[in-house]
């Protein structure tokens, strides 16, 4: 059976090209050029203050760039409009645990951008809520108050949050922080299982060396600085498709 190549199959779903950023005087981030291709796994690993959150905000576009250019689903940065796309999981750090929201009301402000930000939520757009809510486990919680919630079910609020409108590329920012051994292997199984089954881009930040290294592989891809890229590529997720139908077709 022909299987195509990743490059014929996949497009590049982020594409950094001689990215810089400056902090103050410092800078953390220097001509660093990296692609990220449709259904890839790619994890970032790196030292305290080596620039890898700095550069998952960028491409969300909550930070600009010093110098060089970040095209998503091919188009530059300050084009594009199609945010729904982008599912992001920011820092635990980054949440104000007394924040008087549910869980629910966390999930459906997934939904809010600048065009509907006032607007009544629908019936489509609870169902989607919903369905957020059952895929990640949490729906026997949804009227709990976020803060009153463990580590781990924090953690499946703000992904189910990042998952309401089924985004191409779900990127996430240390989501194991601060939550015990157990739950940082339950919800890594979870991602990886997602990325498996799911068409699905996933760009994560993370400090887990064993669970990244068991995964993506040993070897970084790609070395910037102090940031290393692990990578599994799209090719390798399909050709484990291609043998389960030949494994179902024998």
């Amino acid at each position: 059976m022909f299987t195509p190549s990743s490059d014929e199959c996949h497009q590049p779903v982020v594409e950094l090209e001689h990215i810089s950023f400056s902090y103050r005087d410092q800078q953390v981030i220097s001509d660093l050029s990296f692609a990220v291709k449709e259904r890839d796994f790619v994890g970032i690993i790196g030292s305290n203050g080596a620039g890898k959150s700095t550069l998952l905000r960028m491409i969300v576009g909550l930070l600009p760039m010093a110098q060089g250019e970040i095209k998503l689903f091919g188009e530059p940065i300050r084009k594009f409009k199609d945010w729904e796309r982008i599912g992001y999981v920011p820092q635990k750090k980054a949440f104000n645990p007394l924040f008087p929201a549910t869980v629910r009301e966390v999930v459906l402000s997934g939904l809010y951008n600048k065009k509907n930000l006032f607007r009544r939520v629908s019936k489509s757009q609870q169902q989607q809520c919903d369905d957020a809510l059952e895929v990640m486990g949490i729906q026997s919680i949804a009227g709990k108050r976020i803060g009153e919630l463990s580590g781990g079910q924090q953690q499946r609020a703000f992904l189910a949050r990042a998952m309401i409108n089924h985004p191409d590329l779900l990127i996430l920012d240390e989501p194991t922080v601060g939550i015990d051994a157990k739950t940082q292997a339950d919800f890594f199984e979870l991602i990886t299982h997602m990325h498996q089954h799911h068409h699905m881009t996933f760009l994560m930040v993370s400090h887990d060396m064993y669970m990244m290294e068991n995964y993506l592989g040993k070897e970084p891809k790609q070395s910037s600085g102090s940031i290393q890229f692990y990578v599994r590529h799209s090719h390798e997720i399909q050709n484990c498709e291609v043998r389960d139908l030949q494994h179902s077709l024998s």
